[in-house]
């Protein structure tokens, strides 16, 4: 199957999306992209502005796609509201295409609890153990890959099998999460239809979840595009290139540290959504990887 897109009024690049650090279950194998997608296998390439794809299973199709990588998102209005200064117009130059994607919430979720303090490699590797230790095998084009598992199913895990997949101190937060969503008292997808505010302080609620991975869930999978994930990346290039934003005691003390406290996330995120508008959670992530790319310390 095909998608065709007119990329001078629809920027898309397949790389560059699928490469950011907003999703771990998608490797490059020469020109493809493979990756599990609501359970589904798909294989995807792009030649110019074309998006080819194979999945294995007609629940994948060119509309699950086109709202998955999010090409209804205005890019072109999107960059003249946040291309505020010469380092984020470098960035929208340099990964010009890069989109948001539209993840499934429960596998978001637990993603980024375990994301916490590790790089993306490892990232991906732990995400690969629990989706072959506890997912459903899925044969696809003569290779086996793996679904990700249903909160039923991490929440009767025991201990020991998830610090198999590396979790370490992660482990109650994924174990307990799982078992309260498993338990119906949380919704996910609702939370898209609340205010961003209210969406975070419930997130923020279940085990694990702090500001970061709660904004993390809010932009790659609940449609909140004024959310403003700020990691250890993030705090570098806002110290870097906007201190003088700030008090010079808030940039001395928030410097001194790799962690911040509730109150310094606020004033970070304050500062990022009145500066970029309604679409910070794009600025954020074309800053994201463009500092990442770089390789900066």
């Amino acid at each position: 199957m095909k998608i065709e897109l007119d990329l001078t009024r629809t920027p898309f690049n397949l790389d560059h999306t699928l490469s950011c650090g907003q999703t771990f279950r998608w490797q490059k194998r020469g020109n493809s992209w493979n990756g599990v997608v609501h359970g589904t296998v798909v294989k995807t390439h792009q030649t110019k502005g074309n998006l080819e794809f194979v999945a294995s299973s007609k629940d994948v199709d060119t509309d699950f796609l086109e709202r998955y990588f999010r090409l209804e998102d205005d890019l072109l209005n999107i960059y003249s509201k946040i291309a505020k200064d010469k380092r984020i117009r470098e960035a929208i130059n340099e990964f010009k295409g890069l989109r948001l994607i539209r993840q499934e919430p429960w596998e978001c979720l637990i993603s980024f609890l375990c994301a916490t303090y590790k790089n993306v490699p490892a990232i991906k590797q732990m995400i690969f153990d629990i989706c072959r230790q506890f997912g459903e095998a899925v044969e696809f084009e003569g290779e086996t890959f793996y679904t990700f598992p249903e909160p039923f199913i991490l929440a009767k895990a025991n201990r020991q099998q998830l610090r198999r997949c590396g979790l370490g101190f992660r482990t109650v937060h994924v174990l307990n999460t799982s078992k309260l969503i498993n338990s119906g008292r949380y919704d996910l997808e609702s939370l898209k239809t609340r205010p961003y505010e209210v969406a975070k302080k419930e997130l923020m609620s279940l085990p694990g979840v702090g500001p970061k991975v709660a904004d993390c869930v809010l932009l790659f999978s609940l449609d909140k595009l004024e959310a403003f994930p700020i990691d250890v990346w993030m705090k570098r290039v806002i110290l870097r290139y906007y201190s003088e934003h700030f008090e010079h005691k808030f940039v001395d003390k928030v410097e001194s540290r790799n962690s911040l406290t509730p109150r310094e996330y606020q004033i970070i995120y304050g500062f990022g959504r009145r500066y970029f508008g309604d679409y910070v959670g794009y600025a954020q992530e074309y800053l994201y990887h463009h500092e990442r790319c770089l390789g900066r310390s």
